[in-house]
């Protein structure tokens, strides 16, 4: 290995369009917000994994959608 040092430059100028599309996301509307996501990584042991599998494909759901389920229903939505 050398030790030669490769510079990674400097960050491109910032597109405005670009941003303003990016920051649009932190207001989305209340009433649209189903219709997006964010990504929730959990680490499980194999075998919690594959009983989580099973209960999923013997309800006929995927494993994204019982789990959606059971976070909702164990954490429901504060109402004021």
């Amino acid at each position: 290995m050398s030790g030669k040092r490769i510079g990674i430059g400097a960050r491109p100028l910032a597109d405005p369009q670009a941003e303003a599309w990016i920051r649009q996301g932190a207001a989305i509307d209340p009433s649209k917000a189903a219709r997006y996501t964010a990504r929730l990584t959990l680490d499980v042991t194999p075998a919690l994994r594959t009983r989580i599998k099973l209960a999923a494909f013997n309800r006929g759901v995927t494993v994204a959608q019982l789990l959606r389920e059971v976070l909702e229903r164990e954490y429901p939505e504060a109402r004021s």
